[in-house]
């Protein structure tokens, strides 16, 4: 009975053959996430935030009475 959950997945997620669809697509409207994308897609945002990180400047704290210099580069 643990397995059935997974038997009845993986038989839905192969292409039927009078079909050429998908069954999971057709009972849930949806392509099924399996665990392997959502693991590669996590390694892959955390090797972007270590070259943002890497390439992140501090940021300025400034306080009231400071002064500051301002572009007008994009003022209309």
């Amino acid at each position: 009975m643990e397995w059935l959950t997974t038997a009845e997945f993986a038989f839905n997620n192969k292409v039927h053959t009078a079909m050429k669809l998908i069954l999971f697509k057709v009972n849930y409207g949806r392509e099924p996430r399996m665990e392997f994308e959502i693991r590669k897609k996590r390694k892959h945002a955390k090797s972007e935030k270590k070259y943002i990180d890497r390439n992140k400047k501090e940021m300025v704290e400034y306080k009231v009475g400071d002064k500051v210099l301002l572009s007008t580069k994009d003022l209309t």
